[in-house]
């Protein structure tokens, strides 16, 4: 191969080499223990087929919240984990309807793994009847983990947690709280710390993080 050749084709890798080594793809399912496993092979739900973009990413992201930091974009149904150098985990998220979502800054006051849930009032008035504690696992609406959102000392009844329902990641539904796929809040659990901050932003406040490279985990 000619020189001049050699060189253009070194130059024109140099772009995607550069991307390869600035961007790092977070693991799959390395963070699930060996009941998650047992208990995500069994599903009574389909497997829904997530749009790409709501598929878990590494982004640039330009905004000035801390490492550690977990901010929602209601309005584009993502959620992002803040990471070191400008650089956050996006993860596509379900969001609740404008008028029964939280919005605001709040911080993580409980974490749980497969927690039981227990329907509020509302919910039982809106939703019909139903036991008084449902026990955690695939079947139970708050899927893997629970995140809980605390202002001050006071539970805000709000969570990020898991779904039994991922068909509807990367829209707005009726419950307030923001739904991710079993295995990105298992991920993202792994990650978060107690007492760390969480915006949430509210309907029409978008969080301006442009589409620019990512890479896939």
């Amino acid at each position: 191969m000619p020189k001049s050749l050699l060189a253009l084709f070194v130059l024109a890798l140099l772009p995607l080499g550069g991307c390869m080594q600035t961007t790092l793809s977070p693991s799959t399912d390395a963070s699930m223990t060996v009941r998650d496993r047992q208990l995500l092979a069994h599903t009574p739900y389909a497997q829904a087929n997530v749009p790409e973009q709501y598929l878990r990413h590494i982004v640039d992201y330009p905004r000035k919240e801390q490492p550690g930091t977990i901010l929602v974009d209601t309005d584009a149904r993502y959620l992002y984990y803040v990471l070191p150098d400008g650089k956050a985990i996006r993860y596509g998220v379900a969001v609740g309807e404008e008028a029964m979502a939280f919005s605001g800054v709040a911080r993580v006051g409980r974490l749980a793994e497969w927690p039981d849930w227990v329907p509020t009032p509302e919910i039982q008035a809106r939703l019909g009847p139903y036991p008084a504690r449902v026990a955690g696992g695939p079947a139970n609406p708050l899927g893997a983990r629970g995140i809980y959102l605390y202002v001050g000392n006071k539970d805000t009844l709000y969570r990020i947690h898991g779904t039994n329902q991922p068909e509807y990641i990367g829209q707005a539904i009726s419950s307030g709280c923001i739904r991710m796929r079993n295995e990105d809040v298992i991920d993202l659990f792994d990650r978060v710390k107690l007492n760390a901050t969480v915006v949430v932003l509210p309907p029409g406040q978008n969080a301006r993080v442009e589409a620019g490279p990512s890479w896939r985990g």
